[in-house]
């Protein structure tokens, strides 16, 4: 009796995982796992590349230590050379060197921004070719700010200076951003949204930074997607204090500040202290790559609510980037302790940067990991909090304008919602836009993806016009 129970079970089974791989291999790879992008104009591309390179040589890092904005106005010269009509035809607007214009419509509809920032971050470490040098090599534009975000700038500019000397009125106002603030979260965005607001604008659609075009976007994904981010998590600095008695270092005790810290710490790597979850727009990024996954990830990604418990466990090895997706995140980056190398510090203090998810907002994550700190004897410090931003509906038809205008421009490549970890300035838009897509419709490969914040940053040449007629495409079909 017991050798046909355990025989039925093994039937059993034996069924089960049958319709998990009959699931799996019923989904027949999409267009995306063989798109290849169209080929530009090689003379389009050169003089888009050529004007680009004008812009990259003009040296715009931001801090915000630094007060002096002189080198944005004369960023913002080589901008009117470059796009003369869009200077004549459009209400220009400066906010402390942090740009806004606006081509007026027919007044069919509510307006659209589109919006790029024009400041930079350092260019530390050994570049093979000068970072604000503009070279043109290898069928790319190098330098510092060509994929962060000029490039997108210089396309959505283009759209409009072309739009313009076609004789071409939009149907809706379109409004065109770019902060000189956004890599350290400044004053540009709040400034520009303040005006607006002031001005009683409400609009219908913002493009700003975000995903891009890219293949293989996830390990084991296969493919040519474009990554359009319509979720961005919440952002926050913390400080973790630790007190103590001092002394020298020749004689230290137990329990110091920097015992408790690195204990703090290490529990927090070994344990995510924060609820994992998957946000419906995270389910439905990974619905629309599983066709195209190996096999042993489409059977788990297949059978979705079966793993899903799994999967929690597993995504930080898939990608740490995909598990930044599913939970709020803390990173530790600065530290201090005492002045002496042979002294016990009376404090010392490290911080963390948090990324809050929508399902454990702003104060509900940082009241699990004050708690937390309590546990070590610590201290916390807000030193900056905001809050996740409203999702956009990747079923509406402000997210099917962006994925219609990809496949007439992208043609088989994949369009997909995405969850963004990074912040841009379009988190301050919440008040005058509930339909903020952070999507740049430039195409790089992992190199250039990689190069973001990092060396040798870089955009190809054919990647350029295809951005500008994204951004054509998306102002002629504005409030129609």
């Amino acid at each position: 009796m017991i050798a046909y129970i355990l025989l039925a079970v093994l039937i059993l089974l034996a069924a089960f995982f049958g319709v998990l791989v009959l699931r799996a291999a019923s989904l027949k790879p999409t267009s995306a796992a063989t798109a290849t992008l169209p080929k530009a104009d090689p003379k389009r591309a050169q003089t888009y590349g050529e004007r680009l390179a004008k812009m990259i040589r003009k040296e715009t890092i931001s801090s915000r230590f630094e007060k002096d904005k002189t080198k944005f106005y004369e960023f913002h010269e080589i901008l009117e050379e470059l796009f003369p009509r869009l200077h004549t035809a459009c209400e220009k607007h400066v906010f402390n060197g942090s740009l806004l214009f606006r081509w007026k419509g027919r007044g069919n509809g509510k307006p659209i921004l589109l919006m790029s920032h024009q400041d930079v971050v350092e260019a530390g470490g050994e570049w093979e070719h000068d970072p604000f040098g503009g070279e043109i090599i290898g069928g790319a534009v190098w330098g510092r700010g060509t994929v962060d975000t000029k490039g997108s700038l210089f396309c959505l500019m283009t759209a409009v200076e072309e739009l313009i000397a076609e004789g071409f009125v939009p149907e809706c106002d379109v409004y065109i951003a770019s902060s000189c603030t956004e890599e350290f979260s400044g004053e540009g965005a709040p400034l520009t949204v303040r005006y607006l607001k002031e001005q009683g604008v409400e609009l219908e659609l913002l493009i700003d930074e975000g995903g891009m075009i890219i293949s293989d976007p996830i390990g084991g994904v296969h493919g040519t997607y474009a990554m359009v981010g319509v979720l961005e998590k919440g952002y926050g600095d913390l400080r973790f204090t630790a007190k103590g008695t001092g002394g020298h270092a020749s004689a230290p005790g137990k329990n110091t500040p920097w015992a408790r810290l690195a204990a703090f710490i290490c529990e927090v790597e070994k344990h995510n202290p924060f609820t994992v979850r998957f946000h419906p727009t995270v389910e439905e990024m990974f619905r629309r790559f599983t066709p195209n996954m190996t096999f042993g990830m489409k059977l788990i990604f297949a059978n979705f609510p079966i793993f899903a418990p799994l999967l929690k466990k597993l995504m930080p090895v898939i990608s740490p980037q995909a598990a930044a997706m599913l939970s709020t995140t803390i990173a530790f980056t600065m530290g201090k302790g005492s002045d002496g190398l042979n002294v016990l510090p009376l404090e010392a203090y490290v911080t963390g940067n948090l990324r809050f998810i929508h399902h454990q907002g702003t104060d509900e994550s940082i009241a699990l990991i004050t708690d937390l700190a309590k546990k070590y004897g610590l201290e916390t410090e807000v030193i900056y909090k905001d809050y996740p931003c409203p999702v956009v509906d990747y079923t509406g038809r402000q997210f099917a304008l962006v994925e219609e205008t990809i496949h007439e421009i992208y043609p088989g490549v994949g369009v997909v919602p995405y969850a963004m970890t990074g912040g841009t300035d379009a988190k301050y838009y919440s008040d005058v836009c509930r339909n903020c897509i952070r999507f740049a419709p430039l195409a790089i490969n992992q190199q250039q993806y990689k190069s973001i914040h990092g060396v040798n940053e870089n955009i190809s040449l054919n990647a350029l016009p295809g951005g500008v007629d994204f951004y054509k495409r998306i102002i002629r079909q504005a409030g129609t």
